[in-house]
């Protein structure tokens, strides 16, 4: 009995420790990123509520388009089936243009919602610098919804070019001439390409709004736009001149004419000439990013600084 006590105690004595359990990282940043994309699905609910609407009239207009093409010949089956697919390039425009929209308001609410339902102070509780919580609502805007974008145009021209197929086939036609007026793979490449400029260019735009989300107690859409507009105003008014309204419409409407040769294109029924060298070498997008981190560092500063509503 003493011995196997010993034995034991022995045992337990020159065992070697036993080695605590691996910690895994915490990844605040990842998990910053989720936290946005669960509190506001309407990052991904737009564009597709945006993309059923437009598939339902597209299948009612297949209708038409099939009946008339039941008497044509083949080769005006063909210039039919390319009215069939030349829808494809206006719904890339209008989902582009509902995440443009999805980000300008999910920009503006970022950071002054917490502060007025005063999550904000259990946020602060966590472990998570102010200067994560910031870029991972920049991270929103910057990829998260480019990503969405795309994979809703991918999947809704897939959808259309299907449903259209099927069509002419019910009525007898030629499927195959449908198919044929939509360009190569390079289509899709020229769409991610044409989302990452959009992106970058609209990097200050972004960075305005999530400042004025900071800063603003209330009416914060007013406070983006009401600025600019009256400084626009007061520059006509005392000098006659333009320069800001020039400034502020060219980042709008300007990211397309720097990355495209050809000012811009159509990704299915032309040949856009993507120009990254010179894009990338645009003094615009450089001054830009800059603007852009000026005002994300503000944002930070706010958000460490600003009180709940």
């Amino acid at each position: 009995m003493t011995l196997q006590s010993d034995t034991l105690d022995g045992g337990a004595v020159g065992a070697a420790p036993v080695a605590p359990a691996p910690l895994h990282p915490t990844r605040p940043f990842y998990w910053s990123v989720r936290r946005e994309i669960w509190e506001h699905p309407s990052l991904y609910m737009a564009p597709l509520i945006a993309a059923g609407v437009i598939l339902f009239g597209f299948m009612i207009s297949m209708i038409g388009v099939t009946h008339s093409a039941r008497l044509m010949t083949q080769l005006t089956i063909a210039q039919n089936a390319g009215e069939i697919a030349k829808p494809l390039d206006f719904v890339a425009f209008v989902i582009i243009i509902t995440a443009f929209l999805v980000a300008v308001f999910y920009c503006l609410g970022a950071l002054h919602n917490e502060r007025r339902d005063r999550s904000i102070l259990f946020w602060k509780s966590l472990p998570v610098s102010d200067l994560i919580a910031v870029l991972a609502k920049t991270f929103v805007p910057m990829a998260i919804i480019p990503v969405i974008a795309f994979a809703v145009i991918f999947a809704l021209q897939l959808a259309m070019l299907l449903f259209g197929g099927a069509a002419l086939l019910l009525h007898g036609l030629d499927a195959s001439v449908l198919f044929m007026q939509v360009a190569s793979p390079q289509g899709w490449l020229v769409l991610a390409y044409g989302l990452i400029v959009l992106a970058l260019w609209n990097a200050p735009i972004y960075g305005w709004l999530l400042l004025v989300s900071a800063w603003a107690k209330r009416a914060a859409f007013l406070w983006a736009v009401l600025p600019p507009l009256a400084l626009c105003l007061l520059e006509k008014i005392a000098f006659d001149t333009s320069n800001l309204a020039s400034v502020i419409g060219y980042r709008l409407t300007g990211g397309y004419a720097e990355a495209f040769k050809s000012g811009g294109g159509d990704p299915w029924g032309g040949s856009p000439q993507p120009d990254p060298v010179g894009f990338l070498t645009t003094p615009g997008l450089w001054a830009g990013l800059v603007v852009a981190a000026a005002f994300l560092a503000a944002a930070i500063w706010l958000r460490r600084r600003r009180e709940p509503i």
